[in-house]
């Protein structure tokens, strides 16, 4: 019988150095019993929620569940990122294949989602084990009684709008394998409906169908690199598909797919055959052949660990840093952005917030930008993505976020701008760019006499405290940042605590590196508007009846709001601390108590009237909760931050904080981390699969936290095991 452990892990090329042997140890993994082919409950959980996730460095990306069978609009072979206004763009949805054995049986390897959620488990009974290879999804299907087994592999090219679809066959002799491709070209969060199959067109030049829809977006090119495949042409309409997770997101989730035919190859033994999906012009395209995409794949997933912090070159913390690779792209859709980065001798980056419908926001890229790039040793793309929003200030704000397939963006954030300062901070800390500084301080220093003076959406200096005021009708300005319609769910209008503790954190970076730079009067004026912030904060934020932070005074009528949520620990938790030390404890205190899960902070206390324990139901049900109970993952970041500072020295004991995540990575997006969770047991992730600061929060404690000495990097071969985790 062929066993999942005889099936060699597909990457051997290159010196068996530490980070190659870390490389190939990053292995997630899920398997079977296949003689269990009844109902199994766990069996189908895995094969239905567990999702994967591959993105090509453009903000495009590849995505669907374990079985195969798509739950969401989201799930396809190729989502191209489509220069403007196109954006992301669903290219092809779906490769159905049909294994036809030397016997003569025919077998179908996908699932099949129907009304009622159930697949079709027969065929599904083949696939025998799924796992993460480096990052990369593995299929692993059995025949005849497992004496044989198809191997079935997704990558797609770096910076190219290409997906490569690779099949191994292990067995004695060969079979027929049909792949029948099927699409419906439309933005990626765009509607189901509407398939028009008239408009489609397939025609074959050289060795490669090129599929048009009499539109502007690009021509899709799908070929097989083996001379034995055959194209039959068999147009058809695949009808009817259900997507499930987006009936229970009260989307629309039912569609139709167009099409052309099917390819017929023969699969001899041991010699692996790749389907080649892509957009890009065919001298690119053809530049690289599948295994040589493959294996430049792999050699910069193995560069991207060995320059990571030594806290993550094992396997566990490996993982964590091919994780954050996937949210750093280059936005190559805003030509205009990029041509006058390039001309000033620089490049533009930028970070996708969360797959798979956010796209780059300021907020989650400032505070993911030190786990994201810093600690992961990709300095240089950190200085890109500050000099790249630098350059979207606009009346001292910097942009909320980018709308999808659009150059300009949204400025409705009040935070965002201050998040800013402390990732200059951070970005300073670790590469001692001093030019990059000297280039941002005077943006820097505007930024805080638009504050001070007023800005968009009520941002201003209350000028009788000190302390900093935002809100408009009509505008959600803080992270809490949930809206149905023209309903504001948490509006937080007044002087939030967050905010304040961010305004001055910022004044106290700025008098440190005016300071620096010797212009003395501005550090002098800096230095006024932080002390008088810091008496000002102490003064109105103690909530002495609750013994925590008001989460914001002078809202609506003068109200000062008792509701316990985490916002107060960046009062603790930045470079800066507004907090006077004397309420540290009693603060942190009630936040563990109240507020800390084994996957990140509660946004409100069970007690609350307006606790939801659950994120569930269509868009009104989740953004009433999503701020409103739900736990977020990135608030395990300012709690480790808050708590080392009462608690200084003692690493091991905050790590355990994190445990939680290493069962986490084997559910949801498997290798990544979600967005959100349940506020109460058993904390099931919800939100975006991936979240671009969940993965940063986690990667930079889990740095902060280790014990591990800079040469201390694995040099033999080991293994663990946590949860699902298995390093060999």
């Amino acid at each position: 019988m062929v066993k999942t452990q005889d099936i060699p892990i597909l990457y051997r090329r290159g010196k068996n150095t530490p980070d190659r042997r870390i490389l190939d140890s990053i292995t997630r993994e899920f398997s079977w019993d296949a003689s269990q082919n009844g109902h199994d409950q766990e069996r189908w959980e895995t094969l239905l929620t567990r999702e994967w996730l591959v993105t090509n460095g453009l903000g495009g990306y590849a995505s669907g569940t374990v079985s195969g069978a798509p739950t969401r609009r989201f799930h396809g072979v190729l989502i191209a990122a489509l220069p403007t206004p196109d954006g992301r763009t669903m290219m092809l949805n779906d490769v159905s294949e049909q294994v036809l054995l030397p016997g003569g049986e025919l077998i179908d390897l996908g699932g099949e989602e129907t009304s009622t959620g159930v697949s079709n488990f027969r065929a599904l009974s083949h696939l025998q084990a799924f796992r993460l290879e480096a990052g990369l999804p593995v299929w692993l299907y059995r025949f005849n009684d497992g004496k044989n087994a198809l191997q079935k592999r997704i990558h797609l090219v770096h910076r190219q709008n290409t997906a490569h679809l690779t099949y191994q066959w292990h067995g004695a002799a060969g079979i027929t394998l049909r792949l029948r491709p099927g699409m419906h070209f439309r933005p990626h969060e765009g509607q189901l409906s509407g398939l028009d199959p008239k408009r489609y067109s397939c025609q074959v030049k050289k060795d490669w169908l090129e599929i048009g829809n009499h539109s502007e977006l690009p021509i899709l090119r799908i070929g097989i690199n083996r001379e034995n495949a055959a194209f039959h042409p068999d147009e058809k309409t695949i009808p009817d598909l259900r997507f499930l997770v987006e009936a229970d997101r009260g989307y629309d989730y039912q569609g139709d797919l167009w099409s052309p035919g099917y390819f017929e190859l023969q699969l001899e033994p041991e010699k692996p055959v790749s389907l080649i999906a892509s957009t890009e012009y065919l001298q690119a395209l053809e530049a690289l052949d599948p295994d040589e995409a493959f294996h430049a794949e792999m050699e910069r997933r193995r560069r991207l660990i060995s320059v990571a912090n030594p806290a993550l070159q094992d396997a566990f913390g490996g993982e964590l840093v091919l994780a954050a690779d996937q949210f750093l792209i280059t936005p190559t859709g805003r030509v205009a952005d990029t041509a006058r980065a390039l001309a000033a001798g620089d490049e533009i980056r930028t970070v996708i917030a969360g797959y798979h419908w956010f796209t780059d926001w300021g907020r989650d890229t400032m505070i993911g930008l030190e786990g994201l790039t810093l600690a992961t040793g990709r300095h240089a793309e950190a200085g890109y993505i500050l000099r790249t929003f630098a350059h979207y200030i606009r009346d001292g704000l910097i942009p909320n976020m980018f709308p999808e397939g659009e150059n300009s963006g949204l400025y409705h954030t009040a935070d965002a701008t201050l998040w800013f300062f402390h990732a200059v901070h951070k970005y300073v800390q670790y590469t001692e760019d001093r030019a990059t500084l000297r280039l941002l301080l005077p943006q820097l220093c505007d930024i805080v006499d638009w504050y001070v003076n007023g800005t968009r959406f009520g941002i201003k200096v209350d000028p009788k405290d000190g302390l900093l005021s935002q809100g408009a009708d009509g505008y959600q300005l803080t992270w809490m940042d949930a809206k149905v319609d023209d309903w504001v769910v948490t509006p937080r209008r007044g002087k939030a605590v967050e905010i304040n503790a961010l305004w001055y954190n910022a004044l106290r970076l700025l008098e440190e590196w005016t300071r620096e730079e010797r212009s003395e009067e501005t550090e002098q004026k800096f230095s006024g508007y932080a002390d008088r912030a810091f008496e000002s904060f102490n003064q109105r934020f103690w909530y002495d009846e609750g013994r925590y932070l008001y989460d914001f005074v002078d809202g609506e009528g003068g109200k000062n709001d008792p509701a316990l949520r985490p916002n107060q620990l960046f009062a603790i938790s930045l470079e800066h601390p507004v907090l006077e030390e004397k309420y540290w404890e009693p603060v942190l205190e009630i936040v563990e108590r109240k507020l800390l899960t084994p996957v990140g902070l509660r946004s409100l206390s069970p007690d609350h009237p307006d606790y939801k324990p659950r994120y569930f139901g269509d868009l009104r049900a989740r953004d009433a909760a999503y701020h409103q109970g739900t736990v977020w993952a990135w608030l395990v970041g300012p709690f480790i931050d808050a708590w080392l500072k009462l608690h200084p020295g003692a690493f091991s004991e905050a790590r355990k904080f994190l445990l939680g995540f290493t069962d986490h990575l084997s559910e949801g997006c498997i290798g990544s981390v979600s967005e959100i969770f349940d506020a109460d047991p058993p904390f099931t992730p919800r939100g975006c699969i991936a979240q671009a600061w969940s993965v940063a929060e986690l990667l930079r404690c889990w740095v902060k936290t280790s014990a591990v000495d800079s040469a201390a990097v694995h040099d033999q071969d080991i293994e663990k095991h946590a949860g699902d985790y298995v390093i060999r």
